[in-house]
């Protein structure tokens, strides 16, 4: 495991190099003693993941390999964050989460709990891209949400509770709780038999 700065990681982790712990953000390069990255019990990392300084993370984490994970971000309990997915950081994360493979998450994105995002899910934060304006605001996704694979958000959207976005939809505004997000852009229809809360 290489390591930078000042991390802590609970008992009974599991983890298989090459994993960088406190990797420094651009403004703590130079520095020697800052807080890196704090991961609660029970962890699974695997190899080629890279969590940045300034992260906390809870117990039950675990990584598939070649994950990203960026500065300032704050991950609950029972969170799994599959293959070469980012999370570019400034970002909150609930509990009991699902991210599957090569999931894409902005700087500034709040998730809730019980959330599945299906693999190659984007989510964006840059609503007039390159140009990089303030204010870069991704998505918030409300608790219980379920994401299909291939799905793109648009930045500053909410994802109701307990709403449900399907596979491949393009999504340009907020979809109220309870809903099914579907197509491009997506409209919104009501969810399907059985699966209301």
């Amino acid at each position: 495991m290489i390591e930078y700065g000042r991390n802590r990681v609970g008992e009974g982790a599991r983890i298989f190099d090459p994993v960088t712990l406190g990797f420094p953000s651009r403004d703590r390069m130079g520095n020697e003693d800052y807080l890196g990255t704090i991961i609660g019990r029970d962890a699974v990392l695997r190899s080629g993941t890279v969590i940045y300084c300034d992260v906390e993370i809870g117990d039950g984490f675990s990584t598939g390999h070649n994950v990203m994970i960026r500065e300032r971000t704050k991950i609950g309990n029972h969170v799994a964050v599959g293959t070469a997915t980012v999370i570019e950081g400034d970002s909150v994360i609930g509990d009991h989460v699902s991210l599957q493979s090569m999931v894409y998450i902005p700087t500034n994105t709040s998730i809730g709990d019980r959330v599945f995002i299906g693999p190659n899910a984007v989510l964006t934060n840059d609503r007039y891209p390159p140009r990089g304006q303030a204010p870069l605001q991704g998505p918030a996704i409300r608790d219980g949400v379920s994401i299909g694979a291939g799905a793109v958000l648009l930045p500053g959207i909410t994802i109701g509770e307990g709403a449900l976005v399907a596979a491949g939809s393009i999504v340009t505004h907020d979809v109220p709780e309870q809903m099914m997000a579907i197509g491009s852009p997506a409209r919104f229809v009501d969810l399907p038999q059985g699966m209301r809360d």
